[in-house]
Protein backbone atom coordinates (compact mmCIF):
# COMPACT_ATOMS: atom_id res chain seq x y z
CA UNK A 1 0.00 0.00 0.00
CA UNK A 2 0.93 3.44 -0.70
CA UNK A 3 1.64 5.94 2.31
CA UNK A 4 -0.75 7.88 0.98
CA UNK A 5 -2.96 5.45 0.89
CA UNK A 6 -2.65 4.33 4.78
CA UNK A 7 -5.13 3.17 6.42
CA UNK A 8 -5.93 2.93 10.17
CA UNK A 9 -8.09 0.10 11.29
CA UNK A 10 -11.80 0.43 11.79
CA UNK A 11 -12.57 1.96 15.26
CA UNK A 12 -14.93 -0.88 17.63
CA UNK A 13 -18.08 0.28 18.98
CA UNK A 14 -16.58 0.61 22.43
CA UNK A 15 -13.99 2.97 21.37
CA UNK A 16 -16.51 4.94 19.37
CA UNK A 17 -18.68 5.64 22.26
CA UNK A 18 -15.60 7.04 24.46
CA UNK A 19 -15.10 9.90 21.47
CA UNK A 20 -18.42 10.41 21.60
CA UNK A 21 -18.58 11.09 25.27
CA UNK A 22 -14.65 12.56 25.25
CA UNK A 23 -15.51 14.74 22.26
CA UNK A 24 -18.70 16.85 24.36
CA UNK A 25 -16.86 16.99 27.74
CA UNK A 26 -13.47 18.56 26.18
CA UNK A 27 -15.99 21.04 24.31
CA UNK A 28 -17.94 22.51 27.41
CA UNK A 29 -14.95 22.26 29.91
CA UNK A 30 -12.62 24.24 26.96
CA UNK A 31 -15.88 26.66 26.66
CA UNK A 32 -16.85 26.99 30.65
CA UNK A 33 -13.56 26.71 31.63
CA UNK A 34 -11.18 30.11 30.53
CA UNK A 35 -8.01 27.78 31.75
CA UNK A 36 -9.28 24.19 29.91
CA UNK A 37 -9.22 26.08 26.34
CA UNK A 38 -6.78 23.71 25.39
CA UNK A 39 -9.42 20.95 25.66
CA UNK A 40 -11.05 22.50 22.11
CA UNK A 41 -8.32 20.27 20.40
CA UNK A 42 -9.25 17.13 22.39
CA UNK A 43 -12.78 17.80 21.26
CA UNK A 44 -12.22 18.13 17.52
CA UNK A 45 -9.68 15.24 17.73
CA UNK A 46 -11.78 12.90 19.17
CA UNK A 47 -14.96 13.78 16.86
CA UNK A 48 -12.34 13.72 13.52
CA UNK A 49 -11.63 9.67 14.84
CA UNK A 50 -15.56 8.57 14.33
CA UNK A 51 -14.35 8.35 10.98
CA UNK A 52 -12.43 4.96 11.55
CA UNK A 53 -16.23 3.72 12.16
CA UNK A 54 -16.88 1.07 9.95
CA UNK A 55 -19.90 2.52 7.53
CA UNK A 56 -20.29 5.14 6.56
CA UNK A 57 -24.07 5.26 8.31
CA UNK A 58 -22.45 4.42 11.57
CA UNK A 59 -20.14 7.42 11.19
CA UNK A 60 -22.74 9.65 10.38
CA UNK A 61 -24.82 8.72 13.51
CA UNK A 62 -21.99 8.86 15.70
CA UNK A 63 -20.88 12.83 14.52
CA UNK A 64 -25.11 13.51 15.38
CA UNK A 65 -24.67 12.20 18.44
CA UNK A 66 -21.62 14.44 19.22
CA UNK A 67 -23.34 17.29 17.60
CA UNK A 68 -26.42 16.92 20.41
CA UNK A 69 -24.05 16.65 22.83
CA UNK A 70 -22.57 19.78 22.00
CA UNK A 71 -25.66 22.05 20.98
CA UNK A 72 -28.91 20.59 23.79
CA UNK A 73 -27.41 21.14 26.95
CA UNK A 74 -26.86 25.40 26.22
CA UNK A 75 -29.44 25.71 24.01
CA UNK A 76 -32.61 24.04 26.03
CA UNK A 77 -33.83 27.37 26.25
CA UNK A 78 -35.14 26.72 22.75
CA UNK A 79 -37.51 24.06 23.93
CA UNK A 80 -39.38 27.24 25.77
CA UNK A 81 -39.31 29.18 22.51
CA UNK A 82 -40.07 26.47 20.43
CA UNK A 83 -41.99 23.23 22.62
CA UNK A 84 -41.96 20.02 20.59
CA UNK A 85 -39.94 21.98 17.37
CA UNK A 86 -36.97 22.59 18.88
CA UNK A 87 -36.10 18.66 18.43
CA UNK A 88 -35.85 19.23 15.18
CA UNK A 89 -33.37 22.79 15.76
CA UNK A 90 -31.44 20.28 17.64
CA UNK A 91 -31.20 17.75 15.20
CA UNK A 92 -30.44 20.28 12.28
CA UNK A 93 -27.38 21.73 14.56
CA UNK A 94 -26.32 18.51 15.04
CA UNK A 95 -26.08 17.67 11.36
CA UNK A 96 -23.30 19.49 10.61
CA UNK A 97 -20.87 17.55 12.94
CA UNK A 98 -22.22 14.29 10.96
CA UNK A 99 -21.78 15.86 7.87
CA UNK A 100 -17.97 16.75 9.11
CA UNK A 101 -17.44 13.21 10.20
CA UNK A 102 -18.80 11.55 6.96
CA UNK A 103 -16.99 13.35 4.76
CA UNK A 104 -13.22 12.34 6.25
CA UNK A 105 -14.81 8.69 6.26
CA UNK A 106 -15.77 8.87 2.96
CA UNK A 107 -12.36 10.37 2.16
CA UNK A 108 -10.06 8.48 3.90
CA UNK A 109 -11.82 5.10 2.61
CA UNK A 110 -11.44 6.47 -1.07
CA UNK A 111 -7.82 8.20 -0.51
CA UNK A 112 -6.22 7.42 2.36
CA UNK A 113 -5.71 8.57 6.23
CA UNK A 114 -3.34 11.18 5.65
CA UNK A 115 -5.86 12.52 3.16
CA UNK A 116 -8.60 13.17 5.55
CA UNK A 117 -6.81 14.52 8.09
CA UNK A 118 -5.44 17.31 5.66
CA UNK A 119 -8.56 18.55 4.69
CA UNK A 120 -10.17 18.20 7.81
CA UNK A 121 -9.27 21.68 9.01
CA UNK A 122 -10.65 22.63 5.66
CA UNK A 123 -14.32 21.11 5.81
CA UNK A 124 -14.27 22.32 9.47
CA UNK A 125 -13.83 25.62 8.36
CA UNK A 126 -15.77 25.54 5.64
CA UNK A 127 -18.90 23.77 7.35
CA UNK A 128 -19.30 26.66 10.40
CA UNK A 129 -19.13 29.26 8.09
CA UNK A 130 -22.04 27.56 5.84
CA UNK A 131 -23.56 26.74 8.89
CA UNK A 132 -23.26 30.33 11.00
CA UNK A 133 -23.47 32.45 7.71
CA UNK A 134 -24.54 31.33 4.33
CA UNK A 135 -28.15 29.34 4.43
CA UNK A 136 -31.65 30.82 5.98
CA UNK A 137 -31.07 28.76 9.13
CA UNK A 138 -27.59 30.22 10.33
CA UNK A 139 -26.64 29.95 13.73
CA UNK A 140 -23.22 31.40 14.96
CA UNK A 141 -23.26 30.75 18.06
CA UNK A 142 -21.19 27.64 20.21
CA UNK A 143 -18.37 27.53 17.27
CA UNK A 144 -15.15 26.38 17.79
CA UNK A 145 -13.46 29.48 17.56
CA UNK A 146 -15.50 31.15 19.94
CA UNK A 147 -13.93 29.77 22.96
CA UNK A 148 -10.93 32.13 23.05
CA UNK A 149 -12.24 35.20 24.31
CA UNK A 150 -10.30 35.07 26.63
CA UNK A 151 -7.26 34.74 24.89
CA UNK A 152 -5.21 37.17 23.24
CA UNK A 153 -7.08 39.51 21.47
CA UNK A 154 -4.60 39.60 18.29
CA UNK A 155 -5.60 36.16 17.87
CA UNK A 156 -9.53 36.29 16.87
CA UNK A 157 -8.22 40.31 15.59
CA UNK A 158 -5.82 38.28 13.05
CA UNK A 159 -7.45 34.85 12.62
CA UNK A 160 -11.19 35.50 13.29
CA UNK A 161 -13.85 33.04 14.60
CA UNK A 162 -13.57 30.93 12.10
CA UNK A 163 -10.07 30.92 10.70
CA UNK A 164 -9.18 29.79 14.78
CA UNK A 165 -11.62 27.09 14.40
CA UNK A 166 -9.97 25.70 11.56
CA UNK A 167 -5.98 26.01 12.50
CA UNK A 168 -7.06 24.65 15.79
CA UNK A 169 -8.36 21.60 13.56
CA UNK A 170 -5.19 21.73 11.88
CA UNK A 171 -3.49 21.60 14.93
CA UNK A 172 -5.28 18.47 15.98
CA UNK A 173 -5.01 16.97 12.82
CA UNK A 174 -1.36 17.21 13.07
CA UNK A 175 -1.30 15.62 16.51
CA UNK A 176 -2.89 12.81 15.68
CA UNK A 177 -0.93 12.28 12.49
CA UNK A 178 2.29 12.69 15.18
CA UNK A 179 1.20 10.19 17.59
CA UNK A 180 -0.53 7.80 16.37
CA UNK A 181 1.48 4.40 15.85
CA UNK A 182 0.50 3.20 12.32
CA UNK A 183 1.05 6.85 10.97
CA UNK A 184 4.17 7.78 12.86
CA UNK A 185 6.26 7.00 9.79
CA UNK A 186 4.17 8.11 6.66
CA UNK A 187 2.89 11.02 8.50
CA UNK A 188 5.29 12.21 10.22
CA UNK A 189 6.47 15.04 7.70
CA UNK A 190 3.08 16.14 6.92
CA UNK A 191 1.95 15.67 10.82
CA UNK A 192 4.95 17.99 11.60
CA UNK A 193 4.80 20.23 9.65
CA UNK A 194 0.29 20.84 9.76
CA UNK A 195 0.99 21.09 13.55
CA UNK A 196 4.09 23.52 13.32
CA UNK A 197 2.39 25.94 10.65
CA UNK A 198 -0.98 26.13 13.07
CA UNK A 199 0.96 26.63 16.31
CA UNK A 200 3.29 29.25 14.79
CA UNK A 201 0.74 30.98 13.33
CA UNK A 202 -1.57 31.70 16.67
CA UNK A 203 1.93 32.21 18.88
CA UNK A 204 2.77 35.06 16.30
CA UNK A 205 -0.27 36.44 16.46
CA UNK A 206 -0.19 36.61 20.21
CA UNK A 207 2.68 38.96 20.02
CA UNK A 208 1.08 41.70 17.23
CA UNK A 209 0.94 44.95 18.55
CA UNK A 210 -2.33 46.11 18.07
CA UNK A 211 -3.05 49.49 16.00
CA UNK A 212 -2.58 52.61 17.95
CA UNK A 213 -2.61 54.97 15.62
CA UNK A 214 -5.04 57.72 14.74
CA UNK A 215 -6.62 60.61 16.80
CA UNK A 216 -8.56 59.10 20.07
CA UNK A 217 -12.42 60.97 21.30
CA UNK A 218 -13.73 60.07 24.54
CA UNK A 219 -17.45 59.97 25.01
CA UNK A 220 -19.23 58.97 28.65
CA UNK A 221 -22.00 56.40 27.76
CA UNK A 222 -24.59 54.73 29.63
CA UNK A 223 -27.10 52.13 29.21
CA UNK A 224 -30.37 51.11 31.28
CA UNK A 225 -32.15 47.76 31.07
CA UNK A 226 -35.68 48.16 30.36
CA UNK A 227 -38.16 44.73 28.96
CA UNK A 228 -40.99 46.81 27.03
CA UNK A 229 -41.23 49.49 29.48
CA UNK A 230 -43.97 52.48 29.19
CA UNK A 231 -43.16 56.00 28.40
CA UNK A 232 -43.53 57.13 31.63
CA UNK A 233 -41.51 54.60 32.54
CA UNK A 234 -38.47 55.00 30.21
CA UNK A 235 -39.12 59.28 31.83
CA UNK A 236 -38.21 57.78 34.89
CA UNK A 237 -35.60 56.39 34.30
CA UNK A 238 -33.80 58.79 31.92
CA UNK A 239 -34.21 60.91 35.12
CA UNK A 240 -33.08 59.08 37.65
CA UNK A 241 -29.93 58.22 35.25
CA UNK A 242 -28.45 61.80 34.46
CA UNK A 243 -29.44 62.60 38.74
CA UNK A 244 -26.95 59.38 38.98
CA UNK A 245 -24.30 60.70 36.57
CA UNK A 246 -24.39 64.18 35.45
CA UNK A 247 -21.53 63.83 32.50
CA UNK A 248 -23.36 61.33 30.90
CA UNK A 249 -23.88 62.20 26.85
CA UNK A 250 -24.73 59.51 24.96
CA UNK A 251 -27.68 56.70 26.55
CA UNK A 252 -28.61 53.77 25.06
CA UNK A 253 -31.76 52.17 25.24
CA UNK A 254 -32.71 48.58 23.81
CA UNK A 255 -34.28 46.95 20.91
CA UNK A 256 -37.91 47.59 20.49
CA UNK A 257 -38.34 49.91 23.64
CA UNK A 258 -40.99 51.54 21.59
CA UNK A 259 -43.88 50.19 19.64
CA UNK A 260 -43.28 52.72 16.57
CA UNK A 261 -40.66 55.53 16.28
CA UNK A 262 -39.44 57.53 19.52
CA UNK A 263 -42.44 59.78 21.19
CA UNK A 264 -42.52 62.53 20.98
CA UNK A 265 -42.22 63.06 25.18
CA UNK A 266 -38.66 60.89 24.53
CA UNK A 267 -37.65 63.26 22.15
CA UNK A 268 -38.41 66.56 23.84
CA UNK A 269 -36.78 65.13 27.23
CA UNK A 270 -33.54 64.75 25.06
CA UNK A 271 -34.14 68.42 23.72
CA UNK A 272 -34.35 69.47 27.77
CA UNK A 273 -31.86 67.48 28.87
CA UNK A 274 -29.63 67.77 25.64
CA UNK A 275 -28.71 64.15 25.55
CA UNK A 276 -28.44 62.27 22.51
CA UNK A 277 -30.41 59.01 22.89
CA UNK A 278 -30.00 55.68 21.00
CA UNK A 279 -33.43 53.51 21.08
CA UNK A 280 -35.12 50.68 19.53
CA UNK A 281 -38.45 50.99 17.84
CA UNK A 282 -40.62 50.37 14.75
CA UNK A 283 -40.34 51.70 10.96
CA UNK A 284 -43.51 51.10 9.48
CA UNK A 285 -43.65 50.39 5.78
CA UNK A 286 -46.32 52.42 3.77
CA UNK A 287 -49.03 50.66 3.10
CA UNK A 288 -48.61 47.59 4.69
CA UNK A 289 -51.85 46.83 6.26
CA UNK A 290 -52.51 45.16 9.54
CA UNK A 291 -52.53 46.33 12.69
CA UNK A 292 -49.41 46.97 14.49
CA UNK A 293 -47.74 43.97 16.80
CA UNK A 294 -46.86 45.35 20.70
CA UNK A 295 -43.27 46.03 21.21
CA UNK A 296 -43.48 43.12 23.99
CA UNK A 297 -44.75 40.39 21.61
CA UNK A 298 -42.46 41.46 18.68
CA UNK A 299 -39.87 38.88 19.76
CA UNK A 300 -42.11 36.32 20.16
CA UNK A 301 -42.70 32.94 17.56
CA UNK A 302 -44.86 33.61 14.59
CA UNK A 303 -45.22 34.86 10.87
CA UNK A 304 -43.12 37.69 10.39
CA UNK A 305 -46.05 39.31 8.30
CA UNK A 306 -48.50 39.30 11.32
CA UNK A 307 -49.12 42.65 12.45
CA UNK A 308 -47.98 44.16 8.80
CA UNK A 309 -44.43 44.61 7.40
CA UNK A 310 -42.28 47.08 9.13
CA UNK A 311 -38.45 47.69 10.10
CA UNK A 312 -37.16 46.90 13.58
CA UNK A 313 -34.80 50.12 13.54
CA UNK A 314 -32.60 51.62 16.30
CA UNK A 315 -33.17 55.21 16.55
CA UNK A 316 -30.70 58.02 17.34
CA UNK A 317 -32.45 61.75 18.71
CA UNK A 318 -30.14 63.98 18.70
CA UNK A 319 -30.23 67.19 21.79
CA UNK A 320 -32.73 69.21 19.15
CA UNK A 321 -35.03 66.36 20.18
CA UNK A 322 -34.61 65.08 15.92
CA UNK A 323 -33.97 61.82 14.82
CA UNK A 324 -31.29 62.75 13.16
CA UNK A 325 -30.07 58.82 12.10
CA UNK A 326 -31.58 55.54 11.73
CA UNK A 327 -30.99 52.01 10.71
CA UNK A 328 -32.96 48.70 10.34
CA UNK A 329 -31.95 45.48 11.66
CA UNK A 330 -30.01 43.43 8.66
CA UNK A 331 -31.03 40.01 9.89
CA UNK A 332 -34.02 39.56 11.84
CA UNK A 333 -34.71 36.38 13.73
CA UNK A 334 -36.08 33.64 11.49
CA UNK A 335 -39.84 32.07 12.60
CA UNK A 336 -40.25 35.08 14.74
CA UNK A 337 -42.09 38.77 14.25
CA UNK A 338 -39.37 40.47 13.56
CA UNK A 339 -39.24 42.84 10.58
CA UNK A 340 -37.90 42.83 7.22
CA UNK A 341 -34.45 43.34 6.43
CA UNK A 342 -32.47 46.21 6.24
CA UNK A 343 -32.40 47.22 2.89
CA UNK A 344 -29.15 49.43 3.44
CA UNK A 345 -26.42 49.49 6.08
CA UNK A 346 -25.04 52.85 6.88
CA UNK A 347 -22.88 54.50 9.68
CA UNK A 348 -23.67 57.54 12.41
CA UNK A 349 -21.22 59.92 11.88
CA UNK A 350 -21.45 61.42 15.15
CA UNK A 351 -19.79 63.97 17.25
CA UNK A 352 -17.42 61.44 19.08
CA UNK A 353 -16.86 59.26 15.61
CA UNK A 354 -18.28 57.08 13.39
CA UNK A 355 -20.75 54.20 14.92
CA UNK A 356 -22.21 51.46 13.28
CA UNK A 357 -25.13 50.04 14.78
CA UNK A 358 -25.93 46.51 14.94
CA UNK A 359 -29.40 45.50 16.37
CA UNK A 360 -29.39 42.14 18.48
CA UNK A 361 -28.73 39.44 16.42
CA UNK A 362 -26.78 41.16 13.93
CA UNK A 363 -23.61 40.75 16.35
CA UNK A 364 -24.06 37.31 15.65
CA UNK A 365 -22.75 37.48 11.83
CA UNK A 366 -19.61 38.08 10.34
CA UNK A 367 -21.39 39.08 6.98
CA UNK A 368 -23.49 42.31 8.59
CA UNK A 369 -20.70 43.23 10.81
CA UNK A 370 -17.88 42.92 8.46
CA UNK A 371 -19.64 45.67 6.64
CA UNK A 372 -19.97 48.37 9.43
CA UNK A 373 -16.23 48.26 9.57
CA UNK A 374 -15.26 47.78 6.16
CA UNK A 375 -17.13 51.73 6.08
CA UNK A 376 -15.14 52.74 8.42
CA UNK A 377 -16.60 52.22 12.16
CA UNK A 378 -14.49 53.09 15.00
CA UNK A 379 -17.20 51.85 16.99
CA UNK A 380 -20.08 49.82 17.58
CA UNK A 381 -24.17 50.11 19.36
CA UNK A 382 -25.64 47.19 19.88
CA UNK A 383 -29.45 47.48 20.92
CA UNK A 384 -30.48 44.31 22.11
CA UNK A 385 -33.93 42.73 23.14
CA UNK A 386 -33.29 39.33 25.24
CA UNK A 387 -36.50 37.92 26.78
CA UNK A 388 -35.85 37.12 30.40
CA UNK A 389 -38.01 34.36 30.25
CA UNK A 390 -35.33 32.94 27.64
CA UNK A 391 -33.30 31.89 30.38
CA UNK A 392 -29.58 33.10 31.43
CA UNK A 393 -28.08 30.63 29.00
CA UNK A 394 -28.98 32.71 26.50
CA UNK A 395 -28.48 35.50 27.30
CA UNK A 396 -24.76 34.35 28.40
CA UNK A 397 -24.27 33.17 24.68
CA UNK A 398 -25.96 36.11 22.64
CA UNK A 399 -23.52 38.39 25.27
CA UNK A 400 -20.75 36.58 24.10
CA UNK A 401 -21.02 37.54 20.63
CA UNK A 402 -20.32 40.43 21.58
CA UNK A 403 -17.19 40.31 22.97
CA UNK A 404 -15.95 38.20 19.82
CA UNK A 405 -16.75 41.04 17.89
CA UNK A 406 -14.92 43.68 19.63
CA UNK A 407 -11.75 41.26 19.93
CA UNK A 408 -11.84 40.60 16.10
CA UNK A 409 -12.50 44.06 14.81
CA UNK A 410 -10.82 46.10 17.42
CA UNK A 411 -12.84 48.45 18.32
CA UNK A 412 -15.36 49.52 21.32
CA UNK A 413 -18.31 48.00 21.64
CA UNK A 414 -21.50 49.08 23.61
CA UNK A 415 -24.07 46.90 23.85
CA UNK A 416 -27.77 47.22 25.67
CA UNK A 417 -30.23 44.60 26.71
CA UNK A 418 -34.05 44.76 28.00
CA UNK A 419 -32.83 42.29 30.52
CA UNK A 420 -29.27 41.73 30.75
CA UNK A 421 -25.97 40.80 29.89
CA UNK A 422 -25.48 44.58 28.67
CA UNK A 423 -21.97 45.19 28.12
CA UNK A 424 -19.23 48.62 27.36
CA UNK A 425 -16.30 46.83 25.97
CA UNK A 426 -12.82 48.86 25.21
CA UNK A 427 -11.16 48.23 21.60
CA UNK A 428 -9.02 45.09 23.71
CA UNK A 429 -11.93 43.56 24.57
CA UNK A 430 -12.09 43.93 28.30
CA UNK A 431 -14.98 44.98 30.44
CA UNK A 432 -15.41 48.63 31.38
CA UNK A 433 -18.56 48.31 32.44
CA UNK A 434 -21.00 45.34 32.78
CA UNK A 435 -25.21 45.03 33.49
CA UNK A 436 -26.31 41.61 34.68
CA UNK A 437 -29.13 38.95 33.79
CA UNK A 438 -31.32 38.94 35.37
CA UNK A 439 -31.26 42.76 35.47
CA UNK A 440 -34.91 45.12 34.97
CA UNK A 441 -34.03 48.51 35.44
CA UNK A 442 -30.21 48.31 36.20
CA UNK A 443 -27.90 50.65 34.47
CA UNK A 444 -24.02 50.91 33.33
CA UNK A 445 -21.98 53.76 32.79
CA UNK A 446 -18.24 54.45 31.38
CA UNK A 447 -16.14 56.26 29.02
CA UNK A 448 -15.25 55.21 25.49
CA UNK A 449 -12.48 55.61 23.30
CA UNK A 450 -12.85 56.07 19.80
CA UNK A 451 -9.80 55.91 17.42
CA UNK A 452 -10.19 57.75 13.80
CA UNK A 453 -9.47 55.09 11.63
CA UNK A 454 -11.59 52.05 12.82
CA UNK A 455 -10.84 48.64 13.25
CA UNK A 456 -10.23 46.05 10.82
CA UNK A 457 -11.65 42.55 9.32
CA UNK A 458 -9.94 39.41 10.35
CA UNK A 459 -8.38 37.28 7.60
CA UNK A 460 -11.17 34.02 7.47
CA UNK A 461 -13.41 37.17 6.25
CA UNK A 462 -11.73 35.84 2.60
CA UNK A 463 -10.12 32.22 4.23
CA UNK A 464 -13.46 30.93 4.96
CA UNK A 465 -15.50 31.63 1.81
CA UNK A 466 -12.70 29.96 0.09
CA UNK A 467 -12.93 27.07 2.45
CA UNK A 468 -16.87 26.66 1.89
CA UNK A 469 -16.33 26.44 -1.81
CA UNK A 470 -13.15 23.68 -1.63
CA UNK A 471 -15.37 21.98 0.94
CA UNK A 472 -18.63 22.00 -1.79
CA UNK A 473 -16.77 20.77 -4.46
CA UNK A 474 -15.36 18.13 -2.35
CA UNK A 475 -19.01 17.05 -1.39
CA UNK A 476 -19.77 17.00 -4.43
CA UNK A 477 -16.94 15.35 -5.70
CA UNK A 478 -17.82 12.02 -3.13
CA UNK A 479 -21.20 12.02 -4.34
CA UNK A 480 -20.63 12.02 -7.79
CA UNK A 481 -17.64 9.08 -7.53
CA UNK A 482 -19.82 5.86 -6.71
CA UNK A 483 -21.68 7.00 -10.50
CA UNK A 484 -18.32 7.48 -12.06
CA UNK A 485 -17.20 4.24 -10.58
CA UNK A 486 -20.44 2.31 -11.68
CA UNK A 487 -19.75 3.40 -15.02
CA UNK A 488 -16.47 2.19 -15.05
CA UNK A 489 -17.23 -0.96 -14.31
CA UNK A 490 -19.71 -2.23 -17.45
CA UNK A 491 -16.97 -0.50 -19.65
CA UNK A 492 -14.06 -3.17 -17.92
CA UNK A 493 -16.33 -6.07 -18.11
CA UNK A 494 -16.89 -5.22 -21.71
CA UNK A 495 -13.14 -5.51 -22.91
CA UNK A 496 -12.40 -8.19 -20.52
CA UNK A 497 -15.25 -10.11 -22.16
CA UNK A 498 -13.64 -9.34 -25.89
CA UNK A 499 -10.71 -10.67 -24.74
CA UNK A 500 -9.12 -13.61 -26.66
CA UNK A 501 -9.18 -16.79 -24.21
CA UNK A 502 -6.09 -19.13 -24.51
CA UNK A 503 -6.98 -22.81 -23.98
Amino acid sequence: MERSALRLGSLSWTAAGACVVASVLCFHGAFQVSWATVLIIGYLGFLMELRRLPTPRSAFYAGLLVGLGIYVPPMAFLGSVFGPAAVVLWGILALFHAVFVLVLHRVETLAGTAWALGLAPVVWCGLEYFRSEVWWLRFAWLTAGSVFVDAPRSWLGTFGVYGLGGLVTAMASGLWMLFRPPLRRSGLWIGSAVTVAAVASIAIAGFRSPNREGMERRVRVAGIQLESPGVPEVLVALDGLVRSDAGVELIQLSEYTFEAEVPTAIRSWCRQHRRWLVAGGREEIPGNGGSPVPAGAALQVGSAQEGGRFFNTAFVVDPNGDVCFQQAKSRPIQFFRDGEPAPTQRLWDSPWGKWGVAICYDASYRRVMDVLVRLGAEGLLIPTMDLETWGGTEHELNARMARIRALEYGVPVFRVASSGVSLILDREGRTLASAPFPGPGATLVSSVALRTGGGSVPWDAVVAPICLVLTGLLIVGLLVQPFLKARRVPSTLATDSQSPTVS
